[in-house]
């Protein structure tokens, strides 16, 4: 099978349809790109997702859980300027 493609600005190019499917390509695959001679060759690369992060770190993630559900939809300006003004005022505190 084969299927000619434009690229697109900064090189980048879509995958038919027909050809991820053709070598069970999902979203969520990786891609190596070879150069062999004038031809690029592509094959999807299978990874494991890798733990991250501690236990603690997970367990700190998940208290705050409620808390960033609270703030969703929140403009980053707005939080962002609320952390500064919290920070300040812890400051102030311990001085």
């Amino acid at each position: 099978m084969q299927k000619v493609v434009r690229q697109l600005r900064h090189g980048q190019i879509t995958i038919p349809k027909d050809l991820r499917e053709a070598i069970g390509l999902s979203d969520e695959d990786m891609l190596s790109i070879t150069l062999a001679g004038n031809k690029l060759e592509i094959e999807p690369v299978r990874v494991t997702p890798r733990a991250t992060g501690s236990p603690w770190a997970r367990e700190l993630y998940e208290m705050f859980a409620p808390t960033r559900e609270s703030l969703r939809g929140v403009p980053e300006e707005d939080l962002n300027k609320a952390i500064d003004e919290a920070l300040e005022e812890a400051r102030k505190e311990k001085a």
